[in-house]
């Protein structure tokens, strides 16, 4: 099929920017390639039909890592989404930007085109926010974001004892001051609907015939003339098929997919695909490599009085919550997963925020809480995590075929730092957990509960108790320096005619949720890519 002038691998949330930003130009032809299905189920655009979203292997691929010490000696899990959209059509919607000095560490890595200068620019074009234009905030632009307008006697209670605790409220959490702060996070959520990468920017481009959308497709590699990537190789409806790209292959198929295709296609370490029996195309080791992923764990409160959402989603109340949503666009079921955010620092030192509590106005039954039933009783959550985390593991696959599973070693824990943030964080939420007007609403800490209190016992119940986030980044790591996978302009080292761009490719964690920034550098590499 084809020649197409860019084929672009993976329609998720940075796969839809590009897909929509380089197919404005009537003169270049695009080809975006999905391996999942199209996102018109109806719980792909009801907030929180995420529930229900992520248990249906349908709309998900789940990988689990290897077993390890810190994640008592069981397999985690990393979801990502299988649909059009990617993980932004079945994730929370919180909407985490990142801050200046997040992306000018990037750039000291990565090259100039990754500042907050760049970044800053890119959300102010893709955005409409409902806080209106700002620095690095867009009033004009495909996404809508909005933050949440309901206020409640228990999120005031939230916002004024972290006031009390010294996280300024603020009514921009993404204020770009590197400052902690207290807030209603910002979600991708408008008119009661989801708002995706693919809802914002592929299907405003859907109609345009330079633009061709294949699902149901999985790519399985990258194949080449001589040292120049020709095209992209891919597995659908039982038959292999060759997609011809006349300048350039961009990959953009997860932080946990991408370096699987680079490997399949002959790019890794030699070792390991002379081992699998792939030929050598380029020899680089970093592929695969440096990967970090946020682990985290909820905590809970009872309340002690009827203030939470439990109810809404339990029996005929979830009737209710359901049937209020399709009839208004609005309750319940109209919210993200997680509706506050505080950043703060977990104790003195840090020139910036290293951890991020995320807030949510019910609690579940069982600790490992994503899919799980809200509780009887009225309570709250907070998801904790240090957001800088300095351990590292890597992705490889096992197998020449693409079905099979990768094999991810989080490395959860290896670095001293990152346990000693999120101890701290543990102590530090408990200050705020007593700080007044909340105390006064709280009847008990359930989780991890007050019986946990040595560093070691906090450590124990994160590493039996927590969870991956979902922001995996690294594994195809751009860098100034020649040993990094990608140059500062997304090109894979070694080869010519072939881009990575999404999660994979960065050097470490904007400091919180990964959807936005894939977005904006998604936006900003547009640019990159169009200036040649």
């Amino acid at each position: 099929m084809g020649p197409f002038d860019y084929v672009i691998v993976g329609g998720g949330s940075a796969g839809c920017v590009l897909a929509g930003r380089l197919s404005e130009d009537p003169a270049i032809s695009v080809c975006l390639i999905e391996a999942g299905k199209r996102d018109n189920h109806p719980f792909v655009h009801m907030p929180k039909g995420m529930a229900k979203l992520m248990q249906d292997p349908e709309h998900i691929s789940i990988f689990a890592t290897e077993p390890e010490a810190h994640t008592g000696m069981r397999p985690d899990y990393w979801v990502r989404g299988k649909v059009l959209g990617g993980s932004s059509s079945v994730n929370g919607m919180v909407y985490v930007k990142g801050q200046p000095a997040d992306f000018d560490g990037i750039a000291d890595l990565a090259g100039d085109d990754w500042s907050w200068q760049h970044i800053a620019r890119a959300y102010e074009e893709m955005e409409t926010h409902s806080l209106g234009a700002g620095e690095g905030r867009g009033a004009a632009g495909p996404l809508q974001v909005t933050v949440p307008q309901a206020r409640t006697p228990l999120t005031e209670a939230i916002a004024q004892a972290g006031a009390a605790n010294g996280w300024p409220i603020k009514e921009d959490v993404h204020q770009p001051d590197d400052g902690e702060g207290i807030g209603y996070v910002p979600r991708t959520v408008a008119r009661g609907r989801r708002q995706s990468a693919a809802v914002a920017f592929l299907h405003p481009a859907k109609r345009r015939p330079n633009l061709t959308v294949i699902t149901k497709a999985v790519a399985d590699k990258v194949y080449f003339d001589g040292k120049r990537a020709a095209g992209v190789e891919v597995l659908r409806k039982g038959q292999r098929e060759r997609i011809a790209a006349r300048r350039e292959v961009i990959l953009c198929a997860s932080c946990v997919a991408s370096p699987g295709i680079l490997e399949r296609s002959g790019i890794g370490d030699p070792v390991r695909l002379e081992t699998l029996g792939i030929p050598l195309v380029h020899a680089n080791p970093a592929v695969g490599e440096g990967v970090s992923e946020h682990r985290g764990m909820y905590m809970q409160w009872h309340l002690s009085q009827p203030l939470s959402e439990n109810l809404d989603y339990r029996g005929w109340r979830l009737v209710r919550s359901v049937l209020r949503y399709y009839l208004t666009r609005s309750g319940a079921m109209a919210s993200a997963a997680l509706e506050m955010r505080a950043a703060f620092r977990s104790r003195p030192g840090p020139n910036r925020p290293d951890a991020q509590a995320l807030f949510a106005m019910h609690s579940h039954e069982l600790t490992t809480a994503m899919g799980k039933l809200p509780e009887k009783r009225h309570g709250f959550s907070a998801l904790i995590y240090p957001l800088r985390p300095q351990s590292q593991g890597s992705i490889h696959i096992a197998s020449r075929d693409p079905a099979t599973p990768p094999v991810i070693v989080a490395k959860y824990g290896s670095h001293a730092e990152d346990r000693a943030v999120i101890v701290d964080a543990v102590r530090l939420m408990r200050c705020f957990a007593a700080r007044e007007p909340l105390a006064s609403l709280i009847e008990v800490e359930t989780q991890p509960g007050r019986q946990v209190e040595s560093d070691a016992e906090i450590l124990d119940y994160l590493d039996n108790n927590g969870m991956a986030c979902l922001h995996a980044v690294g594994s195809c790591r751009m860098g100034r320096d020649s040993d990094s996978v990608v140059d500062p302009e997304l090109r894979v080292r070694g080869v010519t005619g072939l881009r990575v761009m999404d999660t994979s490719v960065m050097p470490v964690i904007p400091a919180g949720n990964t959807n936005a920034p894939t977005m904006a550098m998604a936006w900003r590499a547009a640019d990159v890519i169009r200036r040649g």
